[in-house]
C-alpha cells in the first residue's frame, strides 16, 4: 500500500489503520487540534475519512484515490485531510456517521465527510471511486465541486451547517410522560418475525448479518413466554449459519456478514465481536435445547479465538481482514483441483461432495466449502460409511486444508486491543467455561481480564484501546457497560466476589461519568472525554448491542446480586427517555427489550452460603447448564463477605454447618433449605 517514500503525519499513530495511510501522499493528520488550527487560519473545509483496517472498501478507496498523486494534489491544496480509525474512536464515528445518514440516506465505512473548521458537516457520503462510476460520482469532481462551493457561495455552507446542528440537536431526545411496559418485548417479537428469513433463517434481505442481540433477545422472550416460535428462529438462523459459508469450515470463526440471503459467499473479514457475541447465543442455545450441535459450534469458535485473535498475553486482537495479497478471500476459498490434490482421489471425492465443492466453483470460479445443500446421512450411505465415519473423515480432510491454508499469505490482522470487544469475549469465554464446565475457557476469561486491568487502566481511569505499549482514549460508555457484563459472568462463573466488587465500581463511575441527569440514559462519552459537535445518546443496536442497552441489563442484574436500588431507579428512568425510540422500532433495541423482560416479570436472587461438600457440588452441578436468565446466584462461604458488596445478605445464617441455600424472589425469601433437591425445586419453580 505504501506509495510515498517520506511519511505524512500518521506515521507516530498506533493505530494500524492510520499507519497503513502513513505513506500516502495525501498529507493526512490525526484527529487534533493542530489539523484545526490550520484548517482555520487557511480557512480551508476540511476532509474527514473514517475507516478501519480490516474494511474491504476502504481499501479499495485507498488504493484508488488516497495512493494516486492526482488525488493527493487537489486534496492537500485546497482541504485538511483528517483520518480517524472508528475503533479507538467510536464517538466520532458515531456522530458523523449518523450526520451521513441524515444526508445521503445510508451509511457505511470508508465513510467521508466534508466539513467546516468547526467541524460542522456540509456533505456527506460513503465510498468515492476516483472517478464517477457504479452510479457513485468520483471523488475527483466531488472535491472539485466542493471546494468551489466552499470559496464561492459561503451562504450555503452556512445554511447546510446550520441545519444539520439542528438535525443534530433534534436527535437528543427528552425524557416522554410515558414509560416502555411488557407490550413492547411482544412487538418486538412480531417484528423480528415479520422480517425473518423462513428459509435460510436470519433477518432481512441481503447482505444479511448475523445479528446475534436479535438472537439473544428470542431466546429470552421464549423463556419468559414459551412461545416456541422465538426459539424456532434462533435454531434456524444458528443452523443455516454454520451451514454456510459465512463459518469458515476449515478454519472456524464466523465472518462479518452473508452478501446473499444463503448465508453462501461471506464478507470475508472475521470480526472479534461477531465470534463473541454469537459464541454466546450458541452456548445459550445449548442450554435451551441440549442438543450437541451448539456446543460444538461454540466450543469451534474458542479454537479459532485462541488460535488466530489471542496474543501471547491472552488479550484478544480486534479483527482479521478479509484480503491476502490485495484479494477479498484468497486465504479462504479453494480450486477444485487443489482438494484432490491435497486429500487424494478418496477423501478428496468425500470431503468435495460433502462441502459442495465443484470444479466450476461458487465464488469467482473457486469454491467456499459449505453445507447448505449437504445431507450427510445421504453422503455417508452414497460412500457406504455410517455417519460417524464420514464425521472422522471429513475431520481428517480438514486438517489437512487447515495445515495448507496455513502456508498461504495470511491476510492483515488489526492487533490492536479495544477494551468494549475483549470484555464481549471475556464474558463470552466465561459463561462457555461455566455451561460446558471447561475451566480452561475460565482459565481464558482471567488471563484476558488481567490483562484488561494491568494495561487498560491509567491512574485508576478506563481507556478504550491499547496497542504497542500504549493505552489511549478515554473509555466510552460501552467500555464501561461490556466491562461490567465481562465482570458479572467472571463472578457468575467462578464466585470470586473480587470481580462482583470491581463491575459494581464501574457501574457506580459509568453513573457519574455518562448519566444525562436531565433527561436519563447515558451519553456516549463521559465527562473527560472530548467534547465534539454533539454527545450521542444511543439506544438502537449497531453492530454490537448499544452501550445504554447493555447498561440496563447489568444494573438490573447487579441490582439483584448488590440490593443496590439505585440501579433500579436508573433503569426506570431509561424506560421514560427512551420510550419513543423503541416505540418507533421495537426490534431495533432487541438487547434492550431484555432488560424489559427482566423489569416486567419475577426475578429470583438464590444466597448460597456453601461448605465444600457433597451437597454444594451436587447443586452446582444441578445448575451449571441450565439457563435461568431470571435468576442471580450470590456465592459465599460466610455471610461477613457480602457486608460490602451486598449488605442484604450479610446477616443470613449457615445452618448446622451445611450448604444452606436462600431462594428469594425481589428480596424477599423463602425459608432456608439444606436439602439440595428443594432448593433445585424452588429454583427452577
Amino acid at each position: 500500500m505504501p506509495t510515498n517514500k517520506k511519511p505524512n503525519r500518521l506515521i507516530g499513530e498506533k493505530s494500524p489503520y492510520l499507519l497503513q495511510h502513513a505513506h500516502n501522499p495525501v498529507n493526512w493528520y490525526p484527529w487534533g487540534e493542530e489539523a484545526f488550527i490550520v484548517a482555520r487560519r487557511e480557512n480551508k473545509p476540511i476532509f474527514l475519512s473514517i475507516g478501519y483496517s480490516t474494511c474491504h472498501w476502504c481499501h479499495v478507496m485507498a488504493h484508488e484515490s488516497f495512493e494516486d498523486e492526482e488525488v493527493a494534489l487537489i486534496l492537500n491544496e485546497h482541504y485538511i485531510s483528517i483520518k480517524v480509525d472508528r475503533e479507538e474512536r467510536p464517538d466520532i464515528d458515531s456522530i458523523y456517521m449518523k450526520v451521513c445518514q441524515m444526508m445521503a440516506g445510508h451509511g457505511g465505512w470508508p465513510l467521508s465527510i466534508f466539513m467546516t473548521p468547526d467541524k460542522v458537516p456540509f456533505y456527506a457520503g460513503t465510498y468515492f471511486p476516483k472517478e464517477s462510476k457504479y452510479g457513485r460520482p468520483g471523488i475527483i469532481e466531488v472535491l472539485e465541486q466542493l471546494h468551489i462551493k466552499y470559496t464561492k457561495d459561503p451562504e450555503h455552507i452556512t445554511d447546510v451547517t446550520e441545519s444539520v446542528m439542528n438535525a443534530l440537536d433534534s436527535t437528543v431526545r427528552e425524557k416522554s410522560k410515558h414509560r416502555l411496559s411488557k407490550e413492547i418485548t411482544d412487538q418486538a417479537f412480531q417484528q423480528l418475525g415479520r422480517g425473518f428469513d423462513f428459509t435460510y433463517g436470519g433477518f432481512g434481505k441481503a447482505p444479511k448479518f448475523p445479528q446475534p442481540q436479535n438472537l439473544m433477545f428470542l431466546l429470552k422472550y421464549y423463556h419468559s413466554t414459551g412461545k416456541i416460535a422465538a426459539l424456532k428462529m434462533v435454531e434456524s438462523t444458528l443452523q443455516n449459519m454454520a451451514a454456510g459459508g459465512i463459518w469458515d469450515h476449515v478454519g472456524y470463526g464466523f465472518a462479518r456478514y452473508s452478501t446473499d440471503e444463503k448465508w453462501l459467499v461471506p464478507h470475508f473479514e472475521k470480526m472479534l465481536y461477531d465470534n463473541a457475541l454469537l459464541l454466546i447465543v450458541y452456548t445459550e442455545c445449548y442450554q435451551i435445547t441440549k442438543k450437541t450441535f451448539y456446543k460444538r459450534i461454540a466450543e469451534q469458535i474458542i479454537v479459532f479465538i485462541e488460535r488466530e485473535m489471542m496474543n501471547s498475553e491472552g488479550a484478544f486482537y480486534s479483527a482479521i481482514d478479509a484480503d491476502s495479497e490485495g484479494v477479498e478471500g484468497k486465504y479462504y476459498v479453494w480450486e477444485d483441483e487443489e482438494i484432490y490434490d491435497i486429500l487424494g482421489e478418496d477423501l478428496g471425492e468425500i470431503y468435495t461432495t460433502a462441502y459442495g465443492i465443484t470444479p466450476y466453483g461458487n465464488f469467482e470460479g473457486k469454491n467456499i466449502p459449505n453445507l447448505i445443500r449437504a445431507n450427510l446421512e445421504s453422503v455417508a450411505e452414497e460412500f457406504g460409511l455410517t455417519t460417524e465415519d464420514l464425521e472422522r473423515q471429513l475431520e481428517t480432510g480438514r486438517k489437512k486444508l487447515l495445515v495448507e491454508r496455513e502456508k498461504r499469505v495470511y491476510p492483515h490482522v488489526d492487533d490492536k486491543i479495544l477494551t468494549s470487544w475483549n470484555a464481549m469475549m471475556i464474558a463470552s469465554l466465561a459463561k462457555a467455561g461455566n455451561v460446558f464446565q471447561n475451566k480452561n475457557y475460565i482459565m481464558m476469561a482471567e488471563k484476558a481480564i488481567a490483562f484488561i486491568e494491568s494495561n487498560l487502566f491509567t491512574n485508576g481511569k478506563l481507556m478504550a484501546r491499547y496497542r504497542d505499549g500504549e493505552a489511549n482514549f478515554n473509555a466510552y460508555l460501552d467500555d464501561y457497560a461490556f466491562l461490567s457484563w465481562a465482570y458479572l459472568e467472571l463472578y457468575q462463573s467462578t464466585f470470586t466476589l473480587d470481580y462482583l466488587e470491581k463491575g459494581k465500581a464501574l457501574l457506580n463511575e459509568m453513573i457519574h461519568s455518562f448519566s444525562d441527569e436531565e433527561n436519563g440514559g447515558f451519553f456516549f462519552s463521559g465527562k473527560e472525554n472530548e467534547k465534539l459537535i454533539s454527545n450521542d445518546k444511543e439506544i438502537y443496536d449497531g453492530a454490537t448491542p448499544s452501550g445504554n442497552s447493555v447498561a440496563s441489563l447489568m444494573l438490573i442484574q447487579y441490582a439483584s446480586l448488590t440490593g443496590e436500588t439505585m440501579f433500579l431507579e436508573k433503569v426506570e428512568e431509561m424506560y421514560f427517555t427512551f420510550f419513543e425510540d423503541i416505540k418507533r422500532q421495537p426490534s431495533a433495541g432487541a438487547f434492550f427489550m431484555q432488560s424489559l423482560l427482566l423489569s416486567e416479570n419475577p426475578t429470583k436472587e438464590v444466597v448460597v452460603l456453601y461448605e465444600e461438600d457433597n451437597s454444594w457440588k451436587q447443586l452446582r452441578s444441578l445448575l451449571q447448564d441450565k439457563f435461568l436468565p431470571n435468576t442471580v446466584f450470590l456465592i459465599g462461604k460466610d455471610p461477613t463477605e457480602f457486608s460490602q458488596i451486598a449488605p442484604f445478605a450479610k446477616n443470613y445464617k449457615k445452618l448446622e454447618n451445611k450448604t444452606t441455600i436462600y431462594v428469594c424472589q425481589n428480596f424477599t425469601c423463602k425459608q432456608p433449605t439444606t436439602n439440595i433437591e428443594t432448593a433445585f425445586k424452588n429454583i427452577m419453580e
